[in-house]
């Protein structure tokens, strides 16, 4: 997840570790914190792969700073994370993240993530009423409390994907519908010498 992190935003521009983790504090800190501890190792372990190489920016001068940019192999990397398809990928951090960099992905692509998450969301709604069902008069009023609300907030992540979902669909049928020929206009002398 921190890897499609930082080749996404490596796609945008080279940066060194403290820009990056500015970056991602400010794509992704409402809902996930990086520390530099697990920034530095991932980076590493990208530069490791072939995935980042370090650049040394030639107007600075006195101490440098590692610059990373993103490689031909890490762009294959970063679009395989980011239409991976397992069930993992559904988990609400690991979803957040790769919504953040949809923007790189057709149309059809994201609509078929957009719907695999749906759909593991209704998986989830479903169970939670079970287990409210079920459960309702032996829990406490604490437990009972966070269930509904794991229920609300479930069924407004599935409201706004269902919004999501929409707009992408739009988009994809724009995509495919076929153009129409331009309507042929007549000339003002055809005009005259058909009338």
């Amino acid at each position: 997840m921190l890897e499609l992190a930082i080749l996404g935003l490596l796609k945008e521009q080279t940066m060194h570790g403290y820009q990056l983790s500015k970056r991602l504090a400010d794509t992704l800190g409402a809902f996930w914190k990086v520390s530099y501890g697990s920034l530095y190792p991932a980076l590493k372990r990208l530069e490791r792969e072939g995935a980042v190489e370090s650049v040394f920016p030639r107007d600075e001068v006195g101490r440098r700073k590692n610059v990373y940019r993103i490689t031909e192999k890490g762009e294959e990397l970063f679009y395989e994370l980011l239409q991976e398809a397992g069930q993992e990928s559904w988990e609400d951090n690991r979803f957040r993240v790769r919504l953040a960099f949809f923007k790189y992905l057709k149309p059809e692509t994201r609509l078929r993530l957009l719907e695999k998450r749906r759909a593991y969301l209704e998986d989830r709604l479903s169970e939670i009423k079970t287990s409210l069902r079920n459960a309702r008069e032996r829990i406490d009023n604490y437990t009972l409390s966070l269930m509904e609300h794991g229920q609300e907030a479930t069924q407004q992540d599935i409201a706004w994907l269902d919004d999501l979902i929409r707009a992408e669909r739009k988009q994809v049928k724009s995509a495919n519908k076929p153009e129409r020929p331009a309507k042929r206009r007549s000339s003002p002398i055809a005009k005259e010498r058909a009338g």
